[in-house]
């Protein structure tokens, strides 16, 4: 729908504008509505964002310390060699979940069918077993806290977005149909008043004949 300085004051115009307006109205009450449904899930989003980092640095303290320890015991090179030679035992699958209308990625960890430690004792020491144990037991944690770190970031876009719709819905698209069925209104008016006041005049002369 057009909305040009040039509006056709017809009946016909006057139905296409008030339908389009009402469709308008409709459509900022579901935009509304899926407004408020994102700010809520954003809220929990970052209460449980919130939470899952808290469980998360202390352990993460304790890896780092473990690590440490074994770069010191045992050199660069050797703790660098285990490392790239290890297979890995964890997989994170990526599954999608939908809120609103919104694709979020949900993480989940599974540990492979692995009967012990993937690398050989003779090069390594106890705080290498500690840092991989205790990796293994953090890493669904991290998963979780970046779940849902990125939640909150594709919902916070696509709330964004919405907002921006209600603004030119609000602020420009509704008013203006309401502008111009008011206006077609106003002249459809007018030109009933002059074709009375034209009736009247025809009907005097016919009368005064």
């Amino acid at each position: 729908m057009s909305f040009g300085q040039n509006v056709a004051a017809t009946k016909i115009e006057l139905f296409k504008y008030k339908k389009s307006s009402q469709v308008a109205v409709m459509v900022q009450k579901i935009l509304d509505d899926k407004r408020k449904v994102l700010l809520k899930n954003i809220e929990e989003m970052i209460e449980e964002a919130s939470k899952a980092r808290g469980g998360i640095w202390e352990p993460l303290q304790d890896i780092y310390s473990s690590v440490n320890e074994a770069y010191l015991a045992l050199g660069s090179s050797t703790v660098d060699s285990v490392a790239e030679s290890t297979p890995s035992v964890m997989e994170v699958d990526v599954n999608v979940r939908r809120v609103v209308d919104v694709k979020i990625p949900a993480l989940s960890v599974t540990e492979k069918d692995t009967k012990s430690m993937p690398y050989g004792f003779a090069d390594t020491n106890s705080s290498i077993d500690r840092a991989a144990k205790q990796i293994k037991e953090l890493l669904p944690k991290i998963c979780k806290a970046a779940e849902y770190e990125n939640s909150i970031f594709s919902l916070a876009k696509a709330l964004e977005k919405t907002q921006k719709l209600l603004n030119a819905l609000e602020n420009v698209i509704i008013p203006q149909y309401q502008q111009k069925v008011r206006f077609i209104i106003a002249t459809l008016e007018e030109r009933e008043r002059e074709e009375f006041a034209k009736l009247k005049k025809v009907k005097a002369k016919m009368e005064s004949r």
